[in-house]
């Protein structure tokens, strides 16, 4: 009768609150097979469970491998995994992104379906979001992967290239998503089948899977090789600098896009010695300059877009609250933002090759993940990869406390009510955990308390490299601890410190209190960061604090109407504006699905093309194609001549596919103002973009021939350099920011209309 009744439960908590979610029922059903296996495996010594994985490789089913995975785990590190962690480790080895509570064992429920992953014969890369992670749980799952007889290796950036390849010779691999996106770009300039690092594609267990697949999906990762590229210039930097809003330059209602006036355009003239910037030498040149300064000085706003540390621009990952490592803005922005700082500017170089996280992912023939929070993008993962979500219910039920969101009239008066909430509940000795939307707001908030005279600690991209003490001490008796984003996913705070000695004293306080600073625009973040408490079964209690000058309201509902029951603090009790803030944060959302969905539209042709070439240059990689197409060369021995017609042949390949991404790219900047004429934008880009990726192959090889045969090829060997085939001398890679304001040339054309509208005033 229990089980039924569990069972009731279970279907009715999906039906009500999962509904992107598919059955468990199936999978719990699996359970009893899984025990029926264990009980088998417990009689086994060490040497035979080694043994029996062995066998296993031949034949086996996943409730064989993830009892067996279950004994190892026990016997290995000391962890028997809870009948949870079984359901999540077969659900991931069904190929399906499961949705595991925080605290509640997800690394180890990876471990255990990459185990059977690797024991079926597939080669398995665990995807992490950093180094950190990686490292940590490749070394914490290594005694388990021994005890089963499967190879592990790891990645970071500092790893050379030796290391990398010994790591992906490992039957499972643990690497940032960032690492092995690089090391597929550098395995596409190659020369020599020996300098391929990467190993074909096979399984693909995405830790954060929601955070990698969705919220970065459309990260470009670049490769770029050196070259002269103009730097921003530092007079337009200052000159943008005393231009003055309203009369020189005007902001869009979403605070996204910013444009010169007719006044603006004269000043600008003005102080860069009467010059016509609309004229054809300087539109598509000063005028893109001084518009991406101009972007720079007022849209991206220092510890909240950046941090300027040890004299470099530093950006912020928006869903993390993390330093962005390698990761840059495109389009000259950049520049801009150091010029403005007055910091040197980076070295941009020209792009090699690119490719967005979704389009490295999707080159996994099984893809799977775990995550905190997966019903809420289930949609978005259904119609990018094909995958569907599992949730997993808690090892022990949630009592966490989730108060009813608290809106005030203005920014001032919210800050100030947390201040006076956080008073409060520190008076019994709570742990707190305030969540702030930026590094400026964590320090604003730091500050009042101070000043109030309570002491807090600052956990923000400005001292990330204290997270690891500061998270585990933020449940402990007192603390205050005032963060971005970084505490809100992938960090397990536990009650009572590191060591949990006061474990039972906070519980009776009512647990980990975690105030939120305001809503983001994406409902994920907000129950990442309420899922820091309430861990396996302890209590807690979360609620959210927002203003009416809230960014969500002011750039996602700039109509909502003022607020008509205020208090004297500022708090705001009208219903339609708490449900206002509901609206936003689905229109956000829906605004971030259409553009990950309008940028996939034209990325899709991107990667046909990019594995059409890549196909045709793994041809010529690994055979003589190229000496064959070209024939002998006479007084040159056939082995050097044909190593000679591979490298100017792929030399060729290579330059023009850089030469076609950067043409798709100014292709795609302006492609938009094909609608004013009634065409389809994407059609149009069909269009022109398929015949000329055409004229790629027929054209290196007419390039091919003409070096080849003037090339000097003895004995001795050639030089291809004297010949002009000349590499770049050095390459690096990193990645591009989603560029926050749209094209340049929309940007200029918006300008134009902007300048006509105020000289016709």
């Amino acid at each position: 009768m229990t089980t039924l009744m569990a069972r009731f439960k279970q279907r009715m908590r999906r039906f009500a609150q999962k509904p992107g979610s598919i059955d468990l029922a199936p999978f719990q059903a699996l359970l009893s097979d899984v025990d029926k296996h264990a009980e088998t495996f417990k009689a086994f010594s060490d040497e035979e469970l080694t043994a029996h994985a062995e066998k296993l490789r031949e034949e086996s089913t996943d409730t064989e491998l993830v009892a067996l995975t279950r004994e190892a785990a026990e016997r290995a590190i000391g962890q028997r995994p809870f009948d949870v962690q079984v359901l999540g480790a077969l659900g991931l080895l069904s190929g399906l992104v499961v949705e595991m509570a925080t605290g509640e064992g997800k690394t180890l429920a990876g471990a255990m379906a990459a185990a059977g992953f690797a024991i079926k014969g597939k080669r398995v890369h665990v995807v992490s979001v950093n180094d950190y992670l990686a490292q940590r749980d490749a070394e914490w799952m290594g005694p388990l992967y021994g005890l089963l007889g499967v190879t592990v290796g790891w990645i970071n950036g500092s790893s050379k290239a030796e290391e990398r390849r010994e790591a992906y010779q490992c039957e499972i691999t643990y690497a940032p998503v960032s690492e092995i996106g690089f090391d597929v770009l550098r395995d596409r300039i190659v020369t020599s089948p020996d300098d391929l690092i990467v190993p074909e594609p096979e399984v693909a267990l995405i830790d954060e899977a929601d955070s990698v697949l969705v919220d970065e999906a459309r990260v470009p990762l670049v490769l770029a090789g050196s070259t002269s590229a103009e730097a921003a210039d530092p007079v337009i930097a200052d000159l943008v600098k005393r231009l003055r809003q309203e009369l020189h330059y005007e902001i869009d209602d979403e605070e996204r896009n910013v444009f010169l006036t007719g006044a603006g355009s004269e000043a600008v003239e003005r102080a860069l010695g009467e010059i016509d910037l609309y004229s054809q030498e300087h539109v598509t040149s000063t005028l893109s300059k001084v518009n991406v300064a101009l972007h720079a000085q007022v849209l991206l706003h220092r510890d909240v877009d950046y941090i300027v540390r040890d004299g470099k621009v530093h950006l912020i990952n928006d869903t993390r609250g993390r330093v962005a490592k390698l990761q840059r803005w495109p389009d000259g922005l950049q520049a801009a933002v150091e010029a403005k700082e007055n910091v040197q500017t980076t070295e941009s170089g020209e792009i090699l090759d690119s490719m967005t996280v979704q389009a490295l992912l999707s080159r996994y023939p099984t893809r799977c993940g775990m995550t905190g929070t997966a019903v809420a993008v289930a949609e978005t993962l259904r119609e990018f990869y094909e995958l569907e979500v599992l949730v997993i219910p808690p090892n022990k039920e949630n009592i966490r406390e989730d108060e009813p969101f608290r809106l005030y009239a203005t920014l001032e008066q919210k800050e100030d009510a947390i201040v006076e909430e956080i008073k409060t509940a520190h008076e019994s000795g709570r742990p707190i955990l305030v969540g702030t939307l930026d590094v400026a707001e964590s320090e604003r908030i730091s500050s009042k308390l101070r000043a109030a005279g309570i002491e807090c600690v600052v956990l923000n991209a400005k001292n990330d490299a204290e997270e690891a003490s500061i998270i585990a001490d933020a449940g402990s008796y007192q603390r205050i601890t005032v963060s971005t984003q970084m505490a809100g996913r992938g960090t397990d705070i536990r009650l009572g410190g590191h060591e949990g000695e006061d474990h039972d004293r906070i519980a009776e306080l009512g647990g980990l209190y975690v105030i939120g600073s305001g809503r983001h625009s994406s409902s994920r973040l907000d129950d990442q960061l309420r899922g820091r408490a309430g861990r396996q079964g302890d209590p807690g209690g979360s609620v959210f604090f927002s203003s009416m000058q809230d960014e969500l309201i002011t750039q996602y509902a700039p109509d909502a109407e003022d607020p008509s029951e205020v208090d004297n603090d500022g708090r705001v009790h009208d219903k339609g504006l708490l449900h206002t803030f509901e609206h936003a944060q689905r229109v956000a959302e829906g605004v971030n699905l259409e553009i990950h969905r309008n940028t996939w539209r034209y990325n899709k042709l991107i990667e046909h093309q990019r594995d059409l070439l890549l196909k045709h240059r793994d041809v010529v990689l690994r055979t003589d194609a190229a000496f064959e197409k070209l024939g002998e060369k006479e007084g040159a021995p056939d082995e050097i001549a044909a190593d000679a017609a591979r490298k100017i042949t792929l030399f060729f390949l290579d330059d023009l596919w850089t030469h076609h991404l950067t043409f798709l790219s100014d292709l795609r900047e302006g492609i938009h103002l094909r609608a004013l004429a009634r065409q389809n934008p994407l059609d149009e880009f069909h269009r022109e973009a398929i015949p000329a990726f055409n004229k790629i192959v027929p054209e290196s090889w007419e390039l091919t021939k003409e070096k080849y045969e003037a090339a000097k090829i003895t004995d001795d060997g050639y030089d291809l350099a004297d010949a002009g085939v000349k590499r770049p001398s050095s390459t690096w890679t990193y990645l591009v920011h989603d560029n926050p304001f749209g094209s340049g040339l929309e940007e200029t054309m918006k300008g134009l209309v902007k300048m006509v509208r105020g000289q016709r005033r």
